[in-house]
């Protein structure tokens, strides 16, 4: 039995519940229900759409092959997330084939770019302390952010040279697990670091657009400059999206090793428990996974992304507004039509 939230249906916005015969059950299973509550897995597609990731139906797999005492497949799929997270890694600095430029690397290009055009103008007005304050914070901020990448490339280095050849058993994976840590935790602050740099970008030609001297300089061009905002941004954007890409894909495998630890089917509270059919009955028959896994003690959620979240909620108000002016709208071509 697996027990799926609301919203998972582009019609009805009530939940659902699987379930799953097997008359070919081994023994020790016999007269047992595995009960899966997935209420609390889900990716959000919409403001009132929901489904799995295809990693998430792989971690709902996963719980089931332990039941059925796959463990092989369950240590595979750990594996594999481990070196999904080392290859989106790799990919931040170049593309698969090595020819390309990443997005982490593109995005200090494009940093370097914006300075470079600034800095004559800079150094023309070098009088004006808040332009050369902004110029110098731009400046030092991405040596800093240059070393934190080239320790990045380091660590990518070394966890390749530390997989290679190893069997894959659980405790081999849960120590690459430990170590691949670092490796995430520098890719999560790199991240904060890339929109750092953009937000100093942006308030560095603020700074000069809105000096009188900036209009009648040769030397500032804003069309330019702009192009270049846009570039930053773009690659931004990219940049932040692939660095977030090593963390989810090590946060899979975690979430794995943190439930079932031993590579075992065990009881998980507010996620699975395997029932027996006295304790059923003793429930009044009820298959509703949640009245036997009970509730899952309440995660800090370290992925949550204030801005983005801001951001969505803030375009949703806006819908909100102008479903709202339309209904008024309405509403009051209905009254005039009543009255007349």
């Amino acid at each position: 039995m697996i027990a799926i939230r609301s919203n998972f249906f582009y019609t009805r916005s009530v939940p659902c519940e699987l379930w799953f015969l097997n008359k070919d059950k081994p023994e020790e299973h016999k007269d047992k229900v595995l009960m899966i509550d997935a209420r609390n897995i889900y990716r959000r597609v919409t403001r009132k759409i929901y489904d799995f990731s295809p990693e998430q139906e792989q971690n709902i797999s996963a719980i089931v092959w332990l039941y059925r005492g796959q463990i092989n497949r369950y240590l595979d799929l750990v594996s594999r997330y481990c070196t999904r997270s080392v290859d989106e890694a790799r990919a931040c600095l170049k593309d698969s084939d090595g020819d390309k430029l990443g997005p982490l690397s593109s995005f200090i290009t494009a940093v370097d770019n914006l300075i470079s055009q600034i800095r004559p103008f800079s150094e023309i007005l070098g009088d004006k302390d808040d332009i050369r304050t902004a110029h110098t914070e731009l400046e030092e901020s991405l040596v800093t952010f240059k070393k934190n990448t080239e320790s990045f490339a380091k660590s990518i280095r070394e966890e390749m040279e530390a997989r290679k050849t190893k069997e894959i058993t659980n405790e081999e994976l849960k120590k690459d697990i430990a170590r691949l840590s670092t490796l995430v935790e520098k890719s999560r602050y790199l991240a904060k670091h890339v929109d750092s740099l953009y937000r100093l970008a942006l308030e560095l030609v603020k700074i000069c657009e809105s000096n009188r001297d900036a209009k009648d300089n040769g030397l500032w061009n804003g069309r330019k400059n702009t192009r270049n905002m846009k570039n930053i941004d773009e690659e931004r954007r990219l940049a932040v999206e692939q660095l977030k890409q090593v963390r989810y894909f090590w946060k899979q495998a975690e979430w794995l090793t943190k439930r079932f630890p031993d590579a075992k089917l065990c009881d998980v509270k507010g996620l699975v428990k395997l029932v027996s059919l006295s304790e059923i009955e003793a429930n009044d028959w009820s298959l509703t996974p949640g009245r036997y896994v009970g509730v899952a003690p309440a995660e800090e959620d370290e992925d949550f992304d204030f801005e983005s979240s801001f951001r969505r909620i803030h375009a949703e108000l806006e819908e909100l507004n102008e479903q709202a002016i339309t209904l008024a709208d309405v509403i009051n071509q209905n009254i005039e039509e009543l009255v007349l």
